[in-house]
This record gives structure tokens, C-alpha cells and sequence, in this order.
């Protein structure tokens, strides 16, 4: 059993320095900045330009179509009150333009609530110890394989880690996508059949600079567990 157990411990160790190098990786490319989006996907800040022609372009044929569609208001066509449409439609032309710097201010507003939680004083950490730690704790309540039991509480500590790391960059990349196509967003604004969807992407872009900040809360609340654990393991 030697052999197996050396074998088994080694694997445990392994893995737990792939997660310590995921985590180094995954933290490093998270937040509010989109500085490392536009290094990993630089055809988005190349494109961005096209999607505030678009805009202003799909602005400038509804405030025509609707200024159109007052002529048939005898016949009960419905239309826009002209005023009201020019005034809307001067106005987000004007945000779509600089629909780059509104989100830039709205991401400044929610990184610093993300950078607080990054920069928060944590436990020192080092998920490679961990399997050491958990074999001593195994080690003391149990006989026998212990070395296999260990390896497959990291397998699942592992594996949840993980999908927690994965959920924090995805919530990265679509906040990314909404911030890049944000000027096509404020064009459906100029227009009150269309605003529902300005107001949900309003919503989404909230709901994942919120959902971002949560992530990070959550991974340092686990990474802090961790430290506090590996600190003094046989505390509980």
C-alpha cells in the first residue's frame, strides 16, 4: 500500500497546483477594467466604431419613419409626438456617440466595490498544502486508505472550485459583450416602441457588474476559508 499511497498523494498534490496556478490565471483576468478584455479580444475595440455608426444610423431612420408616420394619423395610424421624438433622438445620438464613456463611468462606479473585495487582506494561502493538511486531519480520525479518501475530497474541492472560477470569467465576458455593443443598446432608446429594450440591457449591464462583484466575494470568502483552514487545521 506504500506505493499506492505515494502514488495517490502525489496525484492529490498535482491537481492542487493546477488550481493554484487556475486561480493566479482566472483572478488576474477578472473585474470591471476592460483592459484585458481588449488584449484577449481586440477585434471587439476595432469593431466598436461600427456599432455607433449602426446606432446612430438605425436613430436617424426611426426619427424619420416616425416623423412619417404622423401623416397618417387621420387614417389612425399611431405616431410618436414629432417634439418629443426629435428631442429623444438628439439625445441618444448624443449618448450612443459617447456611449464609451457613460459605461467607462458606470465600470469605474462598480470596480471600486470589486476592488475593495480584491485587495482585502486575506489568510496566506497556497492550495498545494492543502492535501497535506487534510491527510494529517485524515490521518489523525481515520485508518486505513486515508490517502485515497484525500484525494477525493481535493477531486471535489477541485471540481467546484473550478466551476466557480469558470462562472466569475463568463460573467467577464458578457459584461465585455454588453460594454462593446453598448451604442446599439441606447439606439433603441430613441424610440418609445423600442425602449423596453434599452431598458433591459440597462438591467443586464447592472445585473453583471453586480453578479461580477458577487463572484469576487465569493471567491475570496472560499480562498479566505481555505487560508484560515490550512492555517490551523486541526482547530475545528
Amino acid at each position: 500500500m506504500g506505493i499506492l499511497d505515494s502514488i495517490v498523494k502525489w496525484l492529490a498534490e498535482q491537481i492542487m497546483y493546477g488550481l493554484d496556478l487556475l486561480t493566479t490565471s482566472v483572478l488576474g483576468a477578472l473585474g470591471c477594467d476592460m483592459t484585458l478584455f481588449m488584449r484577449y479580444f481586440p477585434a471587439a475595440e476595432t469593431m466598436y466604431g461600427i456599432f455607433v455608426a449602426v446606432s446612430i444610423g438605425i436613430i436617424m431612420l426611426n426619427w424619420i419613419w416616425q416623423l412619417f408616420k404622423n401623416f397618417g394619423l387621420g387614417a389612425g395610424v399611431e405616431a410618436e409626438d414629432p417634439i418629443k421624438l426629435s428631442i429623444r433622438s438628439i439625445l441618444f445620438i448624443i449618448l450612443a456617440y459617447f456611449s464609451d464613456q457613460i459605461v467607462a463611468l458606470i465600470l469605474k462606479i462598480g470596480g471600486t466595490p470589486y476592488n475593495w473585495i480584491m485587495t482585502s487582506d486575506l489568510p496566506p494561502l497556497n492550495f498545494a498544502s492543502f492535501s497535506s493538511v487534510v491527510t494529517v486531519i485524515m490521518g489523525v480520525v481515520a485508518n486505513g486508505a486515508v490517502a485515497i479518501i484525500v484525494l477525493i475530497l481535493v477531486l471535489i474541492l477541485a471540481w467546484n472550485y473550478i466551476k466557480l472560477l469558470f462562472e466569475a470569467a463568463e460573467r467577464y465576458v458578457l459584461l465585455g459583450v454588453l460594454v462593446f455593443t453598448a451604442p446599439v443598446a441606447f439606439s433603441m432608446g430613441a424610440s418609445q416602441s423600442t425602449s423596453n429594450i434599452f431598458k433591459s440591457w440597462c438591467r443586464m449591464l447592472g445585473g453583471q457588474v453586480f453578479l461580477l462583484i458577487m463572484n469576487a466575494w465569493c471567491l475570496r470568502l472560499f480562498t479566505s476559508m481555505v487560508g484560515a483552514f490550512i492555517a490551523n487545521p486541526l482547530s475545528l
